[in-house]
Order: structure tokens, then C-alpha cells, then sequence
């Protein structure tokens, strides 16, 4: 009986224990996350690679079809996926997980019904799908984003980070209030306490360069900083957005389109590798890449994106990383919603979301490892 009285308060704890942290939480490897995102980047192109119809003067607006077809066009989705792909479709094929191939059933919602970027950026930042967010005006988020509640969390006070090309992007994570340190390229909120200075020689490039947008600097500008970030500050969870994937469709140039997408593969393997060299990185760090919104089908609707457009509700997601299962390319899964990432992250470091916002979307299950 003595020893009975003594078991009991150990296994009530035990028991609370469970109930304070995720499933699994206490094997996760995890100890930071990369999320990165490119901008409208549909899930055809992701699982079959460049499209036919599109690699034309008219409708694509390609300029060098020729070269096009040399760099990305192969015989078979695979072959093409691969050529436009090579990182995700190598070594994160191999070593993570790939979803939202719905040729395969596997299915990625976004949820707020809006399908452009704001409601997009907002919902897997937030787990929520706000029915108020209705415009891309530069407007603070009502919504407490992932990074802004993980930053309040034992062991990642000052080391949270956002390095992103979208001028609402500082909006969209509330910059005022969650004091995420952004660099955008652009000017931040006017209360905004914490930022990112960009590397010097990015600076001096942005000054020398005719800007091609009016709210979007060049991928090429974001990656740099992302690099030299990760180097100097060395943060546990980073966000770096991508954003000319939908620039280059919404101007109708597939071409270009397509580069850019291949360029956002290049700068994950970059960053990937760069991490790997890295002990603080290495072995403990996932990588989490994703999309705001897709888009319609040729041989115009590629183009754009939104409400009326129902097909570019569909999104895709790739996860690479100690806690991921490497299953490579998911079929018949249950359908996913784009809100899912937000708790995912923090499931991955250990940290329960929905304890703070309970009507967030549940994390991913399928890229958690059991």
C-alpha cells in the first residue's frame, strides 16, 4: 500500500505531462525550422513539370522556346518534375516527404475561400482562415502568427527571423506587436522595434537596380540576405518568402515563371546545405516549403488566381528533416488544409499551438514522425 501511495503521484504526473505537450513531442530531433514559400507556385508544375501548352510564344509568352525546352522539357512527368525540381525531387524525395499531388490523391485546401495572397500568407502563418482578411492592404494581422508565439517560448527569445521580399509581408506577421524581426526590402511599419539590416552588398545592388515591381524585390536579393542571416545570427525558426513565381504569371510569361521556381528550388539547396555544415543546424533542423494559393489552367487562368478561380485553391507542401519519415511522394492521404502549417511547426520543436489558439488547424501528422 505505502508503495501503491508513492506511484500515484508520479503516474498523475505522467499523466499531465501528456497532456501539456504533443505526441511525441519528447523524441522530436527537431530543434529549427526553415519555412519557405514561392508565391503562387502551382502544383502542376511541382508533380509534372513544365507544361506543354505553356512552352509557347502564345499562350505562354515564351521569347526562346527553344532554350525553354532544352533547360526544362523532358519526356515524362517525372523526368520533367526532376529538370525543374532537382533539389526537391532529389535529395528530399529521398529524405522527406512531397504532398499535395492530386493526380495521386493527395489533396492541399487552402481554406479561406480568397485563393490570393494575403488570406494565404495569413492562414498557414496563423492556422486560421479569417473571413475578415479580404484585400491585400497593408493592414496589421488581428491573428497571433507561429513565429510570433514560438518567440515568447523558452529558448527562442531573439532568435526568430523573417527575410522576405513581399512588401505586406511585415503586415501580414504583425511586425508592431509580435517584434519579429523582418527584412523586406522595403520600409516596415512605423512602430516597428525589431529588424533585419540587409548585407551591405545586397543594399548597393538594390540601389543600382531598376526595380521590375513596384511592391516585390528579385528572389535573388532575398536569398543573399537569407544566407548571410542564417551565418551571422543563426536563428532556430526562419521565414524566407519567395516572391516572382507569381509575378512572372500574373505578366503571362511562363518562362520565366519557370525560372524563377527553379531558382527558389536552387536557393532550399543552398540554404540546405549551408545549414547542414553548420552544428547548430546540422542533423536537427527541417525545412518546411510551401504556397499561399495556386493557380488556374491553361491556357489562360494559369495566369491568375482567386475566388472566381476555384482550382487555384490547391496547394502543395514539401518537408524534409530529422522527424519526417522519408516517404517521398505521398498518394491517397486524407485531405490537408493549408492551415495545418502553422501548428506544424510548432509541433516539430516540440510546442502545442492550439494550447494558445485552439481554433488553429491541426498539425500534419503525416510529416511527424510517430
Amino acid at each position: 500500500m505505502n508503495a501503491l501511495r508513492m506511484l500515484l503521484p508520479l503516474l498523475a504526473i505522467a499523466i499531465l505531462g501528456e497532456g501539456l505537450h504533443p505526441a511525441g513531442a519528447a523524441e522530436r530531433k527537431t530543434q529549427n525550422v526553415v519555412l519557405i514559400t514561392a508565391d503562387g507556385l502551382r502544383w502542376q508544375e511541382m508533380f509534372r513539370g513544365a507544361e506543354a501548352s505553356l512552352m509557347t510564344r502564345d499562350p505562354g509568352g515564351v521569347r526562346d522556346t527553344n532554350g525553354l525546352a532544352a533547360r526544362f522539357w523532358r519526356e515524362t512527368p517525372e523526368s520533367r518534375r526532376e529538370a525543374l525540381f532537382p533539389f526537391l525531387w532529389g535529395r528530399v524525395a529521398r529524405e522527406g516527404q512531397l504532398l499535395g499531388n492530386q493526380d495521386k490523391g493527395s489533396v492541399i485546401r487552402v481554406t479561406n475561400g480568397r485563393n490570393f495572397s494575403y488570406p494565404g500568407y495569413s492562414e498557414f502563418l496563423t492556422g486560421v482562415a479569417d473571413s475578415r482578411i479580404v484585400s491585400n492592404s497593408k493592414l496589421p494581422n488581428p491573428n497571433t502568427n507561429v513565429f510570433e508565439w514560438l518567440s515568447g517560448r523558452p529558448g527562442f527569445r531573439g532568435r526568430v527571423g523573417a527575410v522576405v521580399n513581399w512588401d505586406v509581408i511585415p503586415w501580414i506577421l504583425n511586425v508592431e506587436r509580435s517584434h519579429i524581426p523582418v527584412w523586406s526590402g522595403y520600409p516596415l511599419p512605423p512602430k516597428a522595434v525589431e529588424r533585419i539590416e540587409p548585407p551591405a552588398a545586397v543594399a548597393r545592388l538594390m540601389e543600382a537596380t531598376t526595380p521590375i515591381w513596384k511592391d516585390v524585390i528579385l528572389d535573388a536579393y532575398t536569398a543573399q540576405a537569407a544566407v548571410e542571416h542564417v551565418a551571422k545570427a543563426k536563428p532556430r525558426l526562419l521565414y524566407v518568402a519567395f516572391g516572382e513565381t507569381d509575378e512572372w504569371a500574373h505578366d503571362g510569361r511562363y518562362d520565366l515563371y519557370l525560372g524563377a521556381a527553379h531558382n527558389v528550388d536552387r536557393f532550399a539547396a543552398r540554404l540546405w546545405e549551408q545549414m547542414e555544415r553548420m552544428p547548430e543546424y546540422r542533423g536537427k533542423t527541417t525545412f518546411i516549403i510551401t504556397t499561399d494559393h495556386g493557380r488556374g489552367v491553361s491556357p489562360v487562368r494559369w495566369k491568375n488566381h482567386g475566388a472566381e478561380i476555384e482550382e487555384s485553391g490547391a496547394i502543395w507542401m514539401a518537408v524534409i528533416g530529422p522527424d519526417t519519415q522519408p516517404l517521398g511522394e505521398r498518394s491517397q492521404l486524407r485531405e490537408l488544409t493549408q492551415g495545418g502549417v502553422a501548428a506544424t511547426i510548432a509541433a516539430l520543436v516540440g510546442e502545442d499551438f492550439r494550447s494558445a489558439v485552439p481554433e488553429a488547424a491541426p498539425p500534419v501528422e503525416e510529416v511527424l514522425r510517430p
